[in-house]
């Protein structure tokens, strides 16, 4: 009779199955990065957040600057919508010569640096400018008014609005837009009476999208009016005429303000992935 055989001993950790290394390194890449956007936010927020809140109902040059921006964004917004939409369908449903071309011309406001946004308006619009001459005469000038904010707004958030209403028509199923047509609709009304409604909330949340970005402007604004002055110039004002300690209240409202659209736009995408 043999001998029982001993049981090997299992080495110190074998049991514990341990994460692959390719997932700890992007969990760790994750938090780095999310560590990086969030901390200046959160330190912004929890050293003035207190005060912003009481800034926005003393502080009469923070309310004319939050009223400026909102109603000068709301205008962009609606512009970017009237002008995009027809846009957006063209390069969503359209193949012509140059499409390419425009679809990358569309992007370049996203990509250069927004006070040569601002500089480039200027050359356009500004007084001495014959575009400029002929609506100031008309009694549109746009230095130093709300209408240059409009303009300054709308140049570098449209493409945005753009892109995402482009995303929400080309999803839209051609076959529904066919049967329309073939019941009688013209390619217009098959547009107002299918399109548009199935791509609604795509087109909703990309204008949430082009308002956030207006508001949150300040290279090209700059530029066109320092008077009157929206909330990115009110801040960067502040911050250089009485330092950062004036400014952290100002600038943590402006964050607490920026949540109101973020919240409004996963909604909507919330809303988007319940339908899908």
């Amino acid at each position: 009779m043999f001998p029982p055989a001993s049981v090997p001993t299992a080495p110190a950790g074998a049991g514990i199955r341990w994460p692959p290394i390719g997932s700890v390194l992007t969990a760790a890449a994750a938090s780095l990065l999310l560590l990086f956007l969030l901390l200046p936010v959160g330190e912004l927020v929890v050293q003035g957040g207190a005060g912003g809140v009481r800034r926005l109902t003393t502080d009469a040059g923070l309310q004319q600057a939050l009223a400026l921006t909102a109603w000068t964004a709301t205008l962009a917004t609606a512009a970017g919508v009237a002008l995009g939409t027809p846009l957006a369908w063209i390069l969503a449903r359209r193949r012509f010569p140059g499409r390419t071309v425009v679809s990358a011309a569309l992007d370049l406001p996203l990509v250069i640096p927004h006070p040569v946004a601002g500089i480039a308006l200027l050359l356009v619009f500004g007084r001495e400018s014959a575009i400029g001459g002929v609506l100031a005469q008309a009694g549109f000038g746009i230095v130093s008014t709300p209408l240059g904010i409009v303009l300054g707004m709308l140049f570098v958030s449209a493409p945005l609005y753009v892109s995402g209403a482009r995303e929400a028509m080309a999803r839209v199923d051609r076959r529904y837009e066919s049967v329309a047509q073939t019941l009688g609709d013209t390619p217009w009304r098959a547009f107002r009476r299918v399109t548009l409604p199935l791509a609604s909330r795509g087109l909703l949340a990309s204008a949430v999208v082009m308002w956030a970005r207006a508001v949150s402007e300040f290279g090209a604004i700059v530029i066109l009016v320092h008077h009157p002055r929206t909330v990115s110039v009110l801040s960067y004002d502040r911050f250089t005429t009485y330092g950062l300690t004036e400014v952290i209240p100002v600038a943590a409202a402006l964050v607490l303000l920026a949540l109101l659209p973020l919240v409004a736009l996963r909604a909507l995408r919330r809303g988007e992935e319940r339908r899908a």
